[in-house]
């Protein structure tokens, strides 16, 4: 972290940081840059005199930015209730597989996505517990159990004695302790490849063998691209609807990638991303399938004006 009296370049180089521990708390990169900037703007509005006497600008601003959040995730259940279909983290791509080899935007300005790291605290099905939890056992957890800061540190965040907070990540743990493991991520690709291949061909029964049968998908429209409101439930339901959105989506091109640092597959039509898909396995078989299709969620995949901007409802699929 930046020593006392540090020099802007400094202050700038905690945005990495900062940018990661923002997403891994709100599940969104627009909300988590935000986040960001209302934590760098709080600082440098601060008097000269008050920004040197702080020790270490880096953990001053973690603590504002983690209070940020603390208030976005807050005021996010009301949102959340009121949002069409059901909510999903952000899907993140691999820089290495998308855009320009500088890690730049279609406009060579630094994407925020690309400064996040992509490891297990930021696989889909960890953020999706990580939306189980209340805002303050969130906070708690991701900063002592994924950054490993101390109780002290994030007493001062959540304005509660070191002992409560390390109550409420014991709580958060508990919670992600009954959460299925994943498959290793080599495993996981040869799982998902053959969904790919089992959705291309329109094979009910080799999809069907391939889900658990207590598989579960969700699919995020957001009200502003077709997407079913609730989520299918059962292997065979998904095959079959799976099967279904195919016939419904001429087109349409399946691309294995990247998504959020683990095997996924991506939904294209005339070199537009049109849903990113991410899975859980458990055994060699889907447990749980993730679909984003609201296209202000998948402006992260956007390089070179690819993405579509906007949306209207349409007939519910992935496609």
């Amino acid at each position: 972290m930046a020593r006392a009296g540090a020099g802007t370049d400094e202050i700038a180089g905690e945005q990495r940081q900062l940018i990661n521990v923002a997403y891994r708390l709100l599940g969104s990169v627009t909300e988590a840059e935000d986040a960001v900037q209302d934590a760098y703007a709080r600082w440098y509005a601060l008097p000269r005199s008050r920004r040197e006497e702080i020790i270490s600008p880096g953990a001053w601003l973690t603590t504002v930015t983690s209070r940020i959040c603390l208030d976005v995730l807050g005021s996010a259940r009301a949102r959340r209730e009121r949002y069409v279909g059901a909510w999903l983290p952000e899907p993140l791509p691999d820089r290495t597989e998308w855009g320009p080899a500088d890690g730049s935007g279609p406009t060579g300005v630094a994407d925020p996505a690309d400064q996040i790291v992509l490891d297990e605290s930021v696989t889909v099905a960890f953020l999706v517990v990580l939306e189980s939890m209340t805002p303050a056992e969130r906070v708690a957890f991701v900063l002592h159990d994924v950054f490993r800061y101390p109780f002290a540190e994030i007493a001062d965040v959540l304005g509660r004695t070191p002992a409560a907070c390390k109550q409420l990540a014991a709580s958060a743990r508990r919670r992600v302790s009954a959460a299925r493991s994943q498959e290793r991520a080599t495993g996981q690709a040869d799982v998902v490849r053959h969904v790919k291949e089992a959705w291309e061909s329109k094979d009910i029964a080799a999809l069907v063998r391939i889900l658990d049968p207590a598989a579960v998908m969700t699919a995020d429209g957001g009200g502003m691209a077709g997407a079913a409101r609730r989520p299918v439930e059962g292997g065979t339901r998904i095959a079959q609807y799976m099967v279904a959105i195919a016939d419904k989506a001429p087109g349409l091109e399946l691309l294995e990638r990247s998504v959020n640092g683990r095997p996924g597959l991506v939904a294209q039509r005339a070199g537009v991303v049109m849903t990113v898909a991410s899975f859980d396995v458990s055994a060699g078989r889907v447990t749980g399938i993730w679909a984003v299709r609201n296209p202000e969620k998948l402006r992260p995949w956007r390089r070179g004006g690819q993405i579509q901007e906007g949306g209207t409802p349409v007939t519910p699929d992935l496609g």
